[in-house]
């Protein structure tokens, strides 16, 4: 039988309910970080990401009148509405728009190094980019999140095993992007 902890947030639970916006304040205050680096992982754009944060915390708010304790952790629930929001800004393949600026050339003396990390970080970005939406947000939830297991299942609305298994299958993938081409017909 599992035993649910108590939710961390259950304190702000009556001010939500009661449509208190000081409530939602201090849920944004404790988790709003959580959720745009959820979302920006997922899509890869500032933008993108503030748009589903806020999305996220809106519908938080339409919920919470009707919110039945117990079932789910208040930050467990806002990640799940994430993730689907993202799903669906990838499901729909909407252009991307940068907010980033071109970088300016380095002159420090440890720029070489820096290049070549932020070259790797670039390669990694592009092959977690390149995965389906489903193992990306495992990926994201799991490794960069650090959300556990049984919670990542439940945010994705699947099984401990079926979110084992997108893991399984989202290493792969990513390692069979990330080698270079002759590793990986030696593989």
């Amino acid at each position: 039988m599992l035993m649910h902890l108590p939710d961390p947030d259950a304190d702000l639970l009556p001010g939500l309910r009661a449509g208190q916006s000081e409530a939602l304040s201090a849920m944004m205050d404790r988790h709003l970080d959580k959720i745009h680096a959820l979302a920006y992982y997922m899509l890869g754009e500032t933008m993108a990401a503030e748009d589903v944060a806020q999305e996220s915390f809106i519908k938080l708010w339409q919920a919470a009148p009707n919110w039945r304790e117990g079932e789910a952790k208040l930050l467990t629930w806002l990640r799940r509405v994430a993730t689907n929001a993202c799903l669906d800004r990838l499901r729909k393949k909407q252009p991307i728009y940068t907010d980033q600026l071109p970088e300016r050339e380095d002159a420090a003396d440890l720029a070489e190094a820096n290049m070549i990390g932020d070259e790797r970080a670039g390669a990694v970005r592009e092959a977690l980019m390149g995965l389906p939406p489903k193992q990306r947000a495992a990926i994201t939830l799991s490794y960069y999140r650090h959300v556990p297991q049984r919670d990542g299942a439940d945010i994705l609305g699947v099984s401990e095993k079926a979110y084992e298994s997108l893991l399984v299958r989202a290493r792969r993938n990513l390692k069979t992007a990330l080698l270079p081409a002759k590793e990986a017909e030696i593989l």
